[in-house]
């Protein structure tokens, strides 16, 4: 089993999107890449612990790869706005890869550059994996257990609309 970390807005939406993907055994919501030991939600929303809401993900290499993951997270959030996703403003949001050794660094590195090449500008972070902090239990699987919150039905199915149309073939 290898992991992943990244920040792509808020955590219950990116959480979402990988946990439909063939491969991944689990998704663990999160903060990373602040300066405050052990965040609370409550303390992270404000912005003043530099961290960003972020997911660990557990996967199978042997059934998905990096690269497939580094495609999902940017073909389902915006990598081309500076600490925000839609109505979600502040670091907290941001977009970070955070890597665990040289071969995620320069995969991430190389799909940064494409992209790049292609015109958008990105402003994904990419950076060492510091600590990760385990988010509180209710933001654990939070869409699977509240369907109906409202900005879980106004953010998240287009999201998953994006990620069936377009990658099907790393569906569960």
């Amino acid at each position: 089993m290898q992991q992943a970390l990244f920040g792509g807005g808020c955590f219950w939406c990116v959480e979402a999107v990988f946990l439909e993907l063939r491969g991944v055994s689990q998704v663990t919501s999160g903060y990373a890449g602040g300066t405050t030991p052990n965040p609370t939600y409550e303390a992270v929303c404000t912005g003043e612990t530099q961290h960003a809401e972020v997911i660990l993900i557990d996967y199978d290499e042997n059934q998905i790869s990096y690269n497939d993951l580094l495609g999902v997270f940017f073909a389902t959030h915006d990598p081309t706005t500076l600490n925000r996703q839609g109505n979600d403003i502040g670091t907290q949001y941001r977009s970070v890869i955070y890597y665990d050794n040289a071969s995620q660094q320069q995969e991430a590195q190389a799909f940064i550059d494409e992209l790049k090449a292609d015109g958008l500008n990105i402003v994904t972070e990419l950076s060492p994996r510091p600590t990760f902090f385990r988010a509180e239990e209710y933001h654990q699987n939070y869409y699977a257990k509240n369907p109906t919150q409202g900005f879980c039905n106004f953010a998240i199915p287009p999201k998953l609309i994006k990620l069936r149309s377009k990658f099907q073939d790393l569906m569960k």
